[in-house]
């Protein structure tokens, strides 16, 4: 699927070289749209260098560097997607996690988003049009212990900060909506395993169906893909439904086992 309404226009997506965030920037631009983002760092081969900045989001500095390197080159920003997520802790439940990985996981998780929206979210009020996405996850509401508890609490305070950030803005012209994946078929998810798997005697295969039990089962029998979640987040940029704002698109295959 392609959304007309996306060819000419101007989005910023961090996180843009590597799973999700690439199939949404590989889509966006497929679609006609001119698409600035990010990462730490530049990997071999990127596809339009002039449309990259290598920054790290986790601090205020770096998303900084980010919005200003948007917006010099795009001009203006139709739509920003916060993308950047993830966790690095280690397995074995609350007591293995450090005062560090805490403060990792919530800086990158959720003050990402809130530093880079306080850049761009004005430049979208004063044009008086713009969307904002985040991308949540489900561990929200269906946190796993086992090595992404800190995740789990940033991404549940990223959804509650982005219902407040919608009301707030709908008024001026601007809608914020988050959309919030199960699990999906990531190198992020393939490292998730692998760090599982080493409390399991290195046994991946049981690692993964403990990520399936700890979330009740997935009734699609498996994770999404990364063009899955570009799908929906184009259409969310698209304003084909200009309504849908100040909401939560779950995208799990049935995995919350609630309406």
């Amino acid at each position: 699927m392609t959304f007309e309404e996306l060819d000419g226009r101007h989005f910023l997506v961090t996180g843009g070289t590597k799973g999700v965030g690439a199939a949404i920037v590989a889509y966006l631009r497929a679609a006609g749209a001119k698409v600035f983002t990010s990462a730490r760092s530049a990997p071999e081969g990127l596809s339009e260098p002039d449309y990259f900045v290598a920054a790290d989001i986790s601090t205020a500095e770096g998303a900084k560097t980010i919005a200003n390197a948007a917006i010099a080159k795009l001009g203006h920003v139709d739509g920003l997607v916060n993308v950047v997520g993830g966790s690095s802790a280690p397995p074995g439940g609350f007591a293995a996690l450090s005062d560090d990985n805490w403060d990792r996981d919530i800086k990158q998780n959720l003050y990402s988003a809130v530093w880079l929206d306080r850049e761009i979210a004005p430049k979208m009020i004063e044009r008086g049009s713009g969307v904002i996405i985040h991308i949540s996850s489900i561990q929200r509401t269906l946190p796993l212990y086992e090595a992404t508890l800190a995740y789990a609490a940033a991404k549940a305070a990223l959804t509650t900060y982005s219902k407040g950030l919608a009301k707030e803005l709908a008024s001026k012209g601007v809608r914020v909506v988050s959309v919030a994946p199960g699990g999906i078929q990531t190198e992020a998810m393939e490292r998730l395993v692998d760090r599982l798997s080493t409390n399991m005697g290195g046994d991946r295969a049981a690692a993964m169906q403990f990520l399936f039990d700890s979330l009740g089962g997935v009734p699609l029998g498996r994770f999404a893909e990364p063009r899955e979640i570009a799908e929906v987040v184009a259409f969310l940029l698209a304003d084909t439904v200009p309504s849908i704002l100040g909401t939560e698109i779950v995208v799990d295959g049935g995995t919350v086992p609630t309406i």
